[in-house]
């Protein structure tokens, strides 16, 4: 890990209140799917954690955040030609094994799993993708996973897409038997998900500050009742390993 000045070469809206950032940097070259990255905003003392959702290639990256407070709010009116501090990457990934994936979003989860579909695809698995919003205005990235070849199924909570109702309604309405899961979203989610797939990995969101372990502010719970955290020792767990 590093920290380094970012160029942003794009900064655009992509969705209600979700950004695309696309930044030059130097720590595109050694980010793994799932990882993330501490971005500091100008004005701003502590560092956003961010996931990555595609390594472009070794000297680009792409972020995809929603603007949630003042600090992305900040973030969404910088343009190309400034430069962001970018700390990074950081955390353990999801890993690549040699097998077909199921993989399940929600909102601003559904991101870092692109890269990871990508890196499936390109090992030679087939990829099913299921991602979940709130409603049609808050889809991202589904033509994304399409383009790449995996085989995508959507759901909303108010039906104004896909199926109506949770990942897991989408799961069942479309006979997806795939066993092994890679997922990521919000802890309800994360929550159904382990209850029923025992084979894969989550990744969790949380809040934190230094993104190295240090702090000790994103710490979640074992079934041993031992301490992890979610920025060093995660954030992608294997399915029941941490209490949710």
């Amino acid at each position: 890990m590093k920290t380094e000045m970012a160029l942003i070469t794009e900064n655009r809206q992509i969705a209600a209140d979700t950004w695309k950032m696309v930044l030059k940097t130097t720590i595109a070259s050694e980010t793994g799917c799932g990882q993330f990255v501490q971005v500091q905003v100008p004005g701003y003392f502590l560092r956003r954690p961010i996931s990555v959702c595609r390594v472009l290639d070794e000297e680009h990256l792409v972020l995809i955040y929603k603007v949630v407070g003042d600090g992305t709010a900040r973030m969404a009116e910088m343009s190309a030609g400034e430069s962001v501090d970018l700390f990074g990457p950081l955390g353990h990934g999801f890993p690549i094994e040699d097998r077909d994936v199921l993989l399940i979003g929600g909102g601003v989860g559904v991101p870092p799993l692109l890269e990871t579909a990508a890196r499936h695809i390109k090992a030679g698995h087939h990829v099913t993708a299921v991602l979940g919003f709130n409603d049609a205005s808050g889809i991202i990235l589904e033509q994304q996973f399409r383009e790449l070849g995996c085989d995508v199924y959507t759901a909303t909570m108010d039906g104004s897409a896909g199926t109506k109702g949770t990942v897991m309604d989408a799961i069942r309405q479309n006979d997806i038997n795939e066993e092994y899961v890679l997922s990521c979203g919000p802890l309800p989610m994360l929550k159904a998900v382990s209850n029923a797939y025992q084979k894969g990995y989550v990744s969790l969101e949380a809040r934190m500050a230094c993104g190295m372990g240090a702090c000790m502010g994103c710490v979640v719970k074992d079934n041993d009742g031992e301490s992890l955290r979610v920025c060093k020792d995660g954030p992608v767990f294997a399915i029941g390993k941490v209490v949710l």
